[in-house]
């Protein structure tokens, strides 16, 4: 019986430059959020702030990053009262 190797195929890791676009990315969709479509662009600046801190919490982080996922889940929170009225 023939054995099959398994080829691993390896994640390239994020660059510094990498995880600052992520983060301003984010910071950018949370701004926006807060004059059109937050109920959208809230999660998105959530998710690439998080992805932007390494999906961690410890450690340091860049500005941007926080800065993404607090005004993100604002403008979710925000714009899901808006659209309950």
């Amino acid at each position: 019986m023939a054995t099959r190797t398994r080829t691993r195929t390896r994640m390239r890791s994020r660059s510094r430059s990498d995880i600052g676009t992520i983060a301003v990315v984010g910071a950018v969709c949370a701004v926006v959020g807060f004059f059109v479509l937050g109920i959208v662009l809230g999660p998105l600046a959530i998710i690439f702030g998080w992805l932007a801190m390494g999906r961690s919490w410890r450690g340091a982080k860049s500005i941007p990053a926080v800065v993404a996922v607090v005004l993100g889940a604002f403008d979710t929170v925000v714009a899901v009262l808006w659209l309950a009225q």
